[in-house]
């Protein structure tokens, strides 16, 4: 693919607490907030906020680091410069005090910035409530916004945080105790669904990080779990990147069967439809 020029997407700001970023948004209907991997809001991103939008829901991405529309292939900007330009998008992550990268047992500041965020999104697009999906990084981040109760229809996409340096960072996520009971909460109290993706061969998101989330959450997480051989073989890295990268996107697939699922999510909790007749997807 080549460098999206952000056609068909409005742009504009959002401020909260003095902190301004800027918006990309697409659609009408309730908002989804998508939030991009390392290295940014790439045109697979893009693709997967169009399919969001298509399905009659505002796809409303935050840019949080990186440059919007820029494709993080090798073969589009040289090999060097590609791996210069992922290297400054996780530099600007590590080194801002909005992301907890490490630590365990923390919510990361930037998930305030986010929930704000999705309530003036709700406000401004109607609906029942507000989707949230997070992706590598930023996955563990729409799990943490679930703690509002606007937030209907989270979607932990490949959680990487806190990196799993250690045996005991595998088995948790970047999310405090405090909004993970209220997560919980909501999920015995109002069948909220939490629903992840992953990989098995994904050293990122350790299997012991889904088998927490199964103990904390019980039958409210869907974990939809991916062999490796399921992943687009022409991308660059290895199996990570479910909904975006890695993504085959034809009938049959497991990847695309793991979008459809995705899909069929916010179709029943935003938009009270059916979820489509689509084959199960494998491995969950």
């Amino acid at each position: 693919m080549a460098d999206h020029d952000l056609t068909g997407f409005d742009r504009g700001t959002f401020t909260h607490d003095g902190r301004t970023r800027r918006i990309l948004r697409r659609g009408t209907g309730p908002a989804v907030i998508v939030m991009a991997e390392i290295p940014g809001i790439t045109p697979k991103v893009l693709e997967f906020a169009e399919r969001v939008a298509a399905l009659g829901c505002t796809a409303v991405l935050p840019v949080l680091f990186g440059k919007p529309g820029r494709d993080a292939n090798p073969a589009a900007h040289g090999r060097l410069n590609s791996a210069l330009y992922t290297a400054s998008s996780m530099w600007q992550v590590c080194v801002s005090r909005e992301f907890t990268v490490l630590a365990t047992g923390k919510t990361s500041p930037v998930v305030t910035w986010l929930r704000a965020l999705a309530a003036h999104e709700h406000q401004r697009c109607g609906g029942p409530g507000v989707g949230a999906v997070g992706m590598c990084l930023t996955g563990g981040f729409a799990l943490a916004m679930a703690a509002d109760e606007r937030l209907l229809a989270p979607v932990v996409s490949q959680p990487s945080l806190p990196l799993a340096v250690t045996r005991s960072r595998a088995g948790t996520i970047d999310v405090s105790p405090e909004d993970l009971a209220a997560v919980r909460g909501r999920c015995e109290r109002a069948g909220l669904r939490v629903m992840g993706l992953r990989f098995r061969g994904d050293r990122l998101v350790p299997g012991d990080r889904f088998a927490h989330l199964r103990r904390e959450l019980g039958a409210a997480f869907t974990a939809v779990e991916l062999d490796d051989s399921a992943a687009n073989p022409d991308a660059v890295l290895p199996p990570h990147s479910v909904l975006t990268e890695h993504l085959i996107d034809a009938p049959g697939q497991p990847t695309r069967a793991a979008l459809d699922e995705v899909l069929d999510l916010f179709r029943t909790r935003l938009l009270d439809e059916q979820p489509r007749d689509t084959a199960a997807v494998q491995g969950t």
